[in-house]
């Protein structure tokens, strides 16, 4: 089994559900598949993409003192309409036992709405799902 994250790169929320998905990764002694869904891959940007992201992930990781979980990062195409499918297709690929995601703070209208994704995730999802919100 493996702790899935969907990641939001180069964001403080999506630092912030990293280090929570890498503890649960450590706590549960099993690897963590990070995904990041972009709008269409590039194949000729795809690698410097990704290996952009995998940078970011082993910062984070070694600044939070859990460099020792194994980890990989896989880039996924899927539009605005497809990002919640995308990630929950990769969640069951990997065979998560846990699926991790970042909320930010909305507007009233965006609490109502709450977030087409991240609803989407949440309700859809075949796996436990922990919703992580950035400290203020």
């Amino acid at each position: 089994m493996t702790v899935a994250l969907a990641h939001q790169a180069s964001s403080p929320i999506g630092r912030v559900a990293l280090r929570e998905a890498a503890r649960e990764a450590q706590l549960r002694a099993t690897d963590l598949a990070v995904i990041h869904v972009v709008e269409s891959v590039d194949l000729d940007l795809a690698e410097a993409h990704r290996a952009g992201l995998a940078d970011e992930v082993a910062k984070v990781l070694a600044d939070c003192g859990l460099q020792e979980v194994p980890w990989r990062v896989e880039l996924a195409a899927g539009g605005n309409e497809d990002i919640a499918n995308t990630v929950l297709a990769f969640a069951d690929e990997a065979r998560a036992e846990l699926l991790v995601i970042g909320a930010r703070r909305r507007s009233p209208v965006g609490k109502f709405l709450l977030g087409s994704v991240t609803q989407t995730i949440i309700l859809d999802a075949d796996m436990p799902v922990v919703v992580v919100k950035e400290n203020r």
